[in-house]
């Protein structure tokens, strides 16, 4: 699968740029079959109801589904192509809920923002912010939300630099 050509016109951020209510909303991604079962090829993830038409057809979903973890995946990818990003930093963890199904043919994006942010204790040079986000179809349902923390380089000073 080609990368996607993007051409921001913002730059990343450091930890100081951001501030508490800045937000953002990704471009989309289109839910496919070949997606989905690309996904149970990478994670060795089969499970019928993600890959077998018949056996998702009979479930109570009523048709294939993609994973809960592909539509955490496709969230952190969706942020990651956003205007309002960061330097390269450290995942510190994700809290990450499962709402709705996400099937075939859904249009998805991501929304988050900043909702609160310090200096790290332990890493000088660095901060934290805690992004909530929410991903989204294309009826306005929130499928999936939660939020993830990040540690986020500081803007180096002179004395640092």
């Amino acid at each position: 699968m080609p990368k996607p050509n993007i051409q921001f016109t913002t730059p990343e951020k450091y930890w100081d740029d951001a501030q508490v209510g800045d937000e953002c909303t990704s471009p989309t991604y289109l839910v496919t079959a070949e997606r989905i079962d690309a996904y149970a090829e990478l994670t060795g993830d089969f499970t019928p109801v993600h890959v077998d038409e018949e056996y998702a057809n009979a479930s109570h979903f009523g048709c294939r589904v993609a994973h809960g973890l592909m539509g955490l995946s496709v969230a952190d990818g969706l942020k990651t192509q956003c205007e309002y990003r960061f330097l390269p930093g450290m995942s510190l963890g994700w809290t990450w809920d499962f709402l709705l199904p996400i099937r075939i043919n859904d249009v998805l994006h991501i929304k988050f923002h900043v909702e609160s942010m310090r200096a790290s204790k332990s890493k000088p040079g660095w901060g934290i912010v805690i992004l909530p986000a929410e991903l989204i179809n294309q009826h306005g349902q929130v499928v999936q939300k939660g939020e993830h923390r990040l540690m986020v380089p500081r803007r180096p000073t002179a004395a640092t630099a």
